[in-house]
């Protein structure tokens, strides 16, 4: 059996707030294997984020994070996560930013930002990093890298500053990536030419992915496997090709209806919305978080725990509800 690239059980990041503790990842199970990618979705603020930057190592100071097992490219971080995680950043896992406008440092050259980490982890010689560093802007798509070392972020285009950062993720060589929504901030031609990117890389390097969308069409287009999150847990897990077919939780369902599907929907027509807001995640939670938003939630939504149940071969598609899959006639 493939070791896993990241194995992580039962994290839970908790916020101090005036209001009081806001609990808002809760208990997420993850696993990425080399060459798969998992498509972690969700609508904005149910975690995601916050998810990765925990995996990262990245959290703030005054966040609370708990795990029952964390374990990165076979090392065991559980009992000493700060100084190991030092040295896997950047040298076995390394991540793309939402923001590349953000997260590029305007007042340093390109060069600058993509050989620094190499040179601290693998002792590279300058000439050696700028050599890495124009190899792999050449195979991003970035022309004449050579003579565009000595540029600053602002003197390329939004598509070239999201090539340039997964260039700068791939410098150390590392064997999971995560790419936090890589490709919100770009048109629909530059999108799909990023995903591509990705995928190829993937197939040439063994990469293990975890992306980060709440875009169900980048999902349809490169997930292996996808775990849908909902006010910070995971509530549904399949094979893509089971979520596109199948989609089991009420959640997960009216998700994919919200989609238009040329030649069906029609056009002008509003797409379908699903009703009412994400519950406060201050304090304990008890029962499903989306029963109150849900036209077939049962008394026993209100209850925990919530049963585990799955469907489909292989038990590899699971949901969290307690309406079973007969019951909802899907």
């Amino acid at each position: 059996m493939t070791e896993p690239l990241l194995d992580i059980r039962n994290l839970r990041v908790s916020i101090p707030t005036e209001a009081g503790l806001l609990n808002a990842v809760r208990g997420v199970d993850l696993r990425v294997t080399p060459g798969d990618t998992l498509c972690l979705v969700g609508e904005s603020g149910c975690g995601k984020s916050l998810t990765a930057t925990a995996i990262m190592g990245l959290l703030p100071r005054y966040a609370i994070q708990k795990h029952d097992g964390f374990a990165i490219c076979g090392t065991d971080l559980s009992h000493n996560p700060n100084s190991a995680l030092r040295k896997l950043r950047g040298t076995r896992m390394a991540m793309i930013f939402q923001d590349p406008t953000a997260a590029l440092n305007p007042t340093l050259t390109i060069g600058r930002q993509l050989t620094e980490a190499v040179m601290l982890h693998e002792r590279l010689s300058r000439s050696a990093a700028d050599e890495r560093a124009i190899d792999l802007l050449d195979r991003v798509g970035i022309a004449r890298a050579a003579s565009r070392l000595s540029l600053y972020p602002h003197e390329f285009s939004g598509g070239q500053r999201q090539r340039i950062m997964i260039a700068q993720a791939l410098m150390c060589r590392p064997s999971l990536l995560i790419a936090d929504e890589p490709t919100t901030a770009l048109d629909v031609t530059i999108q799909a030419q990023i995903l591509s990117l990705l995928k190829d890389l993937q197939d040439e390097m063994g990469l293990g992915l975890l992306l980060i969308t709440h875009d169900l069409g980048v999902v349809a287009a490169v997930a292996t496997d996808v775990a849908v999150m909902y006010a910070g847990r995971i509530i549904e897990r399949t094979p893509r090709a089971e979520l596109l077919r199948h989609p089991a939780h009420p959640y997960t369902r009216n998700l994919m209806k919200a989609i238009p599907n040329p030649g069906v929907t029609p056009r002008g027509e509003p797409l379908p919305s699903i009703p009412g807001t994400v519950p406060g995640l201050i304090g304990d939670m008890v029962g499903c978080a989306f029963r109150d938003r849900c036209a077939q939630a049962l008394v026993p939504c209100g209850q925990d725990p919530l049963p585990s149940r799955t469907i489909g071969t292989g038990n590899r598609h699971s949901y969290e509800c307690w309406l079973s899959d007969e019951e909802d006639g899907a």
